[in-house]
């Protein structure tokens, strides 16, 4: 999702392996799973090839998030007290701190620990499961580089705590399609400016925006 491997580039197990320092056996397991997730095809003898993507794909992939995101939310609220609410606002000031000393790796440790504290008091094991799984589309290392998403990713999960502090589902529902819909915006401009598009998927609609 970062663009740095494009439609139509070929992935060599040998290659991909020694960059990474790992023995191919992980890679294989890796590459397996993304083609059961159609991002690469197998081409006997001569590796995988990545798949073509399109900027629906990229819509479509994070409506899903969104969808299931406020259905755990659904869960979540009504189980919130006061002890899990101020873990919460602690999993705040975190991503705060690392957004303030411009550390990539401490914003997405700390987002994702965001995400996952609301999965965990939902209960919703499944959900959270089918969610982690989209979430692996999030760029999330490309997007905590960019200090106006940090600013706008602190402000939404503030909003966050006060939906949840207020028991207000529908503005919990709010900052979840604002977020969702600013990180799949975010991604189209960047693969748009890698031009890693497979304009033959595209909608026409899509093509004119």
């Amino acid at each position: 999702m970062s663009g740095e491997v494009r439609p139509g580039d070929f992935i060599r197990l040998d290659e991909t392996a020694a960059s990474l320092g790992v023995s191919v056996t992980p890679v294989r397991e890796a590459l397996l799973t993304l083609r059961g997730e159609g991002l690469v095809d197998l081409v006997p003898r001569r590796g995988y090839l990545v798949s073509p993507m399109s900027r629906q794909d990229i819509e479509d992939i994070f409506w899903l998030q969104a969808e299931l995101s406020k259905r755990i939310i659904d869960r979540a609220i009504p189980r919130y007290e006061a002890e899990t609410l101020e873990h919460h606002s602690d999993l705040i000031d975190d991503f705060e701190a690392a957004s303030a000393a411009g550390d990539t790796d401490g914003v997405v440790r700390a987002q994702y620990a965001i995400h996952r504290s609301i999965n965990r008091v939902s209960c919703s094991d499944k959900l959270s499961r089918f969610l982690g799984n989209a979430a692996r589309y999030m760029p999330y290392r490309l997007y905590a580089q960019d200090p106006e998403w940090r600013a706008n990713a602190l402000e939404d999960n503030r909003r966050m705590l006060e939906a949840l502090r207020a028991g207000d589902v529908d503005a919990a529902h709010t900052v979840v399609d604002d977020e969702f819909s600013a990180g799949a915006r975010l991604l189209v401009e960047h693969l748009d400016r890698a031009g890693v598009w497979d304009e033959s998927r595209e909608p026409e609609a899509a093509k004119q925006a």
